[in-house]
């Protein structure tokens, strides 16, 4: 059984030398830490915010056209530059002679590359869809939702044991428990990969290597916050992949809204700004350094509540040498994956009782005595939620 105590009168300090401030919370308020909203940053936007202010005026970005120019058309040229401009001063990801798709956010182009990655309908069969458990948990329902003839999800990568094609999704670092992937399937078939680089950014993990893969696709959700822009995008090596990705794009939506490319390519700007003016500007006023600080001050909080409680334990991650910090650092990933110790089946379930909601283990494609709980909310739901975690006691 777990019991919890709510809203002390005093701070609770922690043995790894970390304090968890009062709550604001109410006893009966449920906090929520299922979604994975990145709220979290919206401080440092606030001092920024006037520096990001984009007008637009009524007669402006009125065409489905972008750039006639550009392979992927409806894409500005603005935001294609302010994207090649962020992955140049982060160092994360090898640009050069790949072909940029723009996406209405990842999960988009995540059903483009399924689509441009399949065999054609003269096929008999559709390709089996596959990513290593413990899986990002929407990947099943994006494909499946499609009721495609194309494609088909078939579980987990690591089980795969077909000798027939597939396309395998790599998520690294990984969602839920932040891990370094690579790929796993062990097939007498090639396959082909998708890299999901949503949480490839310095605030998360140390950027070890410039990646160079054939698929990688990238979001501004998890990169900045601005989750409501709805901007992802894909670096492809493949021209025809690439035109296909586009026409599904420019079926599914019409290609990607131009006001949310702006305000995306201004908020990138004054990120790489700030990097470009390093000797004249304060680190609060440096996007990664703010936000990996924020990451890393509740990550040590985060682990005081867990040692407190004894009723979770958590991933280790290593230390790696950061080339854009130009240190060596510990991994603060978007979540945090958490194991029940013996005796409690259902961590979802526990959670529930101490009114914190979670995503349990078998949305990921693992046993339930896993449970994801996102690091990336608000200041108050993340108190809340070391709060409770700290006054949870098994008996």
């Amino acid at each position: 059984m777990v019991v919890s105590t709510i809203n002390g009168t005093s701070p609770l300090s922690h043995s790894n030398g970390t304090t968890i401030p009062l709550s604001t919370f109410s006893r009966n308020s449920f906090v929520n830490v299922e979604k994975g909203d990145p709220v979290a940053f919206r401080p440092y936007w606030e001092k920024v915010r006037d520096e990001c202010t984009v007008e637009i005026k009524g007669d402006e970005w009125m065409s489905y056209l972008g750039d006639t120019n550009n392979l992927c058309w409806y894409m500005v040229p603005q935001m294609r530059d302010a994207i090649l401009r962020l992955h140049n001063v982060v160092g994360n990801a090898v640009t050069k002679d790949k072909f940029l798709v723009l996406g209405t956010g990842s999960s988009q182009l995540y059903q483009a590359l399924l689509y441009a990655l399949s065999p054609s309908e003269s096929s008999h069969r559709p390709i089996n869809v596959v990513a290593a458990a413990p899986y990002y948990s929407e990947y099943k329902d994006a494909t499946d939702i499609l009721q495609s003839r194309l494609f088909q999800w078939t579980g987990d990568a690591a089980l795969y044991d077909k000798d027939e094609p597939y396309i395998e999704v790599v998520t690294s670092p990984n969602n839920p428990d932040g891990t370094l992937r690579v790929p796993v399937v062990n097939s007498g078939v090639e396959g082909k990969i998708i890299y999901d680089l949503a949480y490839y950014w310095p605030q998360y993990t140390p950027i070890t290597d410039q990646l160079d893969h054939d698929v990688m696709v990238f979001t501004f959700s998890k990169c900045t916050g601005h989750a409501g822009s709805r901007i992802g995008w894909a670096f492809v090596k493949d021209i025809e992949v690439a035109k296909k990705m586009i026409r599904f794009v420019q079926l599914n939506s019409i290609g990607v809204s131009r006001e949310s490319q702006i305000r995306a390519a201004k908020m990138i700007g004054v990120i790489c700004d700030g990097y470009k003016n390093l000797k004249s500007i304060e680190s609060d006023h440096l996007f990664f350094d703010y936000s990996k600080r924020l990451m890393k001050e509740r990550w040590e909080k985060f682990k005081g509540a867990i040692e407190k409680s004894k009723v979770f334990t958590l991933t280790k991650y290593p230390t790696s040498y950061c080339h854009f910090n130009m240190d060596l650092s510990e991994q603060y990933p978007a979540f945090a994956w958490l194991k029940c110790l013996e005796g409690i089946k259902d961590g979802e379930s526990y959670l529930e009782k101490l009114k914190i909601r979670t995503r349990g283990g078998g949305r990921f494609g693992v046993d339930a005595k896993y449970v994801r709980v996102s690091m990336i909310g608000t200041e108050d739901e993340f108190i809340e939620l070391c709060t409770r975690l700290s006054n949870a006691k098994r008996e």
